[in-house]
């Protein structure tokens, strides 16, 4: 196999030198060449494949035969669409990184305060032991039938959920739910609107489904309406958000603001995804558009903060169609989820005496953020929201005030992880686990927040 000319960033490969190694010109056919060179290095990275009117003219196939084939590459993450800059081999297929989530920063022995992980405070969660005893205590155990949600867990879920769910499904975890739903509902290529900031896992998501993220820009109320009329007209197959208790800026979709998004969604065809990560951590009514898109909304809950992350679980509920989709992709894989841990779950729910444990520790929770928010405010920080294990904080330079908090051994999540596009700087600041020394967090973090490198060392530093 000879390969052509070495290939700089978006140089143009020859059509007819690549229909002359095409022997089988199906669609399939086709994508197999492509991807069996690509492998072999004759087509490096960053390489422009022809046109599909100039290979389809070459091979004596038809252009929707050639575009098909670009599709399936599109599919094995060998190559991208780039608009008018045509089709770009990105390099051969490889499992794609959580980079946002892995990129955790290195800090040595200096660490004294890690405020990275919203995470729960393992001392407030409630206990295990009786609700895995009762959990047992049920048929059908190790049996290879695959139960979307057991009847003790939908039994339980229902009275709390938001809008009356016409499916539901048992996952292992939020983010799981996120991945299975975005698996079934997104083809690489489409176009996903979310709220701006998100969980940079979820922009991790994205990017492993091919999918191309619209940002919906928030304010304190949550996504704005204007943003999202904006982003449906581009067609978004689907729109994703928190309504309550949004993780990184804290702030909850009131019922005004979730009539104006259902009024931007209405005439569309997208789809919506709710992920509310809390649960029962966070008081008050949760605004959901599943009341007046009843068809086209999943609610996504996940207990792993407010019940325990080793139970793994949360649960999708809403339209049943949709709901139908990620249960059938689900059986390429596990299948279903534990049902000694999904009824180790309904008992807790359940369970008068976990539920007040579980109150409890969502005053805790909230106790710590404003604690911390009012040490902020008095050294002219201003933070924003009212709920969630962490705090949304802004500063001046977000990688100087990275480097000056990691001088003095505290880690903290830099804003731009949370953005698909261009930001202002931010801070997020976990709050979940902060229940000594806040006067000295909040000194370090007023100090990283306006660079006051001039004024020497800020006060009450340890070590």
């Amino acid at each position: 196999m000879t390969p052509p000319p070495p290939a700089t960033p978006t140089s143009d490969l020859d059509p007819q030198w690549l229909a002359a190694r095409i022997e089988d010109r199906s669609a399939r056919g086709i994508a197999a060449t492509v991807a069996a060179l690509i492998r072999a290095g004759a087509i490096p990275p960053g390489t422009r494949l022809p046109t599909v009117r100039a290979l389809g003219l070459q091979l004596g196939v038809s252009p929707a035969t050639v575009s098909e084939a670009w599709s399936l590459l599109r599919r094995r993450r060998s190559v991208a669409g780039r608009g008018r800059a045509g089709t770009i081999v990105t390099g051969p297929p490889d499992v794609p990184h959580p980079r946002r989530f892995e990129e955790v920063g290195r800090h040595g022995d200096r660490l004294l305060h890690d405020l990275r992980l919203a995470v729960p405070d393992t001392a407030l969660l409630p206990p295990l032991d009786a609700a895995l005893s009762a959990a047992l205590r049920v048929g059908e155990l190790n049996e290879y039938h695959r139960v979307p949600i057991t009847e003790r867990l939908a039994d339980a879920v229902r009275p709390t959920w938001p809008f009356p769910p016409a499916g539901l499904l048992a996952v292992n975890g939020g983010f799981d739910g996120l991945l299975l739903l975005c698996q079934a509902l997104v083809v690489t290529g489409d176009m996903v609107a979310v709220e701006d900031p998100t969980a940079p896992r979820l922009l991790d998501i994205l990017d492993a489904v091919g999918a191309e993220v619209i940002p919906v820009p928030c304010d304190g109320r949550g996504p704005r309406p204007d943003a999202l009329a904006d982003a449906v007209r581009r067609k978004p197959v689907l729109f994703i958000y928190q309504p309550h208790a949004h993780s990184p800026t804290g702030h909850s979709v009131d019922p005004a603001r979730s009539a104006e998004l259902a009024a931007a969604l209405r005439g569309s065809e997208t789809l919506v995804i709710e992920d509310d990560g809390l649960a029962d951590l966070a008081p008050g009514p949760v605004q959901t558009l599943g009341t007046v898109l009843p068809d086209r909304v999943v609610f996504l809950r996940s207990y792993s903060k407010s019940h325990g992350p080793d139970l793994r679980l949360a649960v999708l509920g809403g339209a049943a169609a949709l709901i139908e989709r990620a249960r059938v992709y689900r059986t390429f894989g596990s299948g279903w989820t534990s049902r000694i841990l999904q009824n180790c779950l309904a008992h807790l729910l359940t369970d008068p005496h976990t539920s007040a444990l579980v109150t409890e520790a969502g005053e805790m929770y909230r106790a710590r953020r404003r604690t911390l928010a009012a040490a902020l405010a008095t050294r002219g920080v201003r933070t924003g929201g009212t709920e969630g294990l962490s705090l949304w904080m802004p500063v001046e330079d977000e990688r100087s005030a990275l480097v000056t908090l990691a001088a003095h051994g505290v880690a903290v999540v830099p804003g731009g992880r949370c953005f698909s596009g261009p930001h202002k700087p931010f801070l997020r600041v976990a709050t979940s686990r902060l229940h000594e020394h806040v006067d000295e967090v909040a000194d370090l973090l007023a100090f990283a927040a306006f660079e006051e490198h001039d004024r020497g060392q800020p006060t009450n530093i340890r070590g």
